[in-house]
């Protein structure tokens, strides 16, 4: 009978053992794509920072080019809220500048038609 015990007490060791290791891999498992992901997100926050700077770079160039002389008037984060939304016609684009344009509906912005004309919103 002892040697029966001391096979089960064996056997109860060896599981704890067994159980411990599985819940170290598993946390191991969990950390490793915890950092996945952190990784992943930092990337996408990247990837949108870069297309923000892009297309404000593209607003600017383009109103630059279509009236070289406009005078923007005011503040510039008012003239961007005005501008951008009719600039921008994607609506992952607009979200990327949901902080910038408000969360109502964008203004429909009427382009200059001719060199000394100014940009108007409608």
């Amino acid at each position: 009978m002892e040697r029966g015990l001391a096979f089960v007490s064996n056997r109860v060791n060896h599981g704890d053992t067994m159980a411990k290791r599985t819940i170290e891999e598993r946390i191991s498992q969990l950390d490793a794509r915890r950092k996945a992901l952190k990784s992943r997100l930092s990337q996408r926050e990247r990837t949108q920072d870069t297309r923000r700077k892009i297309l404000m770079g593209a607003l600017v160039l383009q109103r630059l080019e279509a009236s070289p002389d406009v005078a923007i008037g005011g503040k510039l984060s008012d003239w961007v809220a005005r501008e951008l939304p009719g600039f921008l016609t994607r609506d992952v684009d607009k979200t990327l500048f949901a902080d910038l344009i408000g969360e109502g509906k964008p203004a429909t912005v009427i382009p200059p038609t001719g060199p000394d004309d100014e940009v108007k919103a409608a």
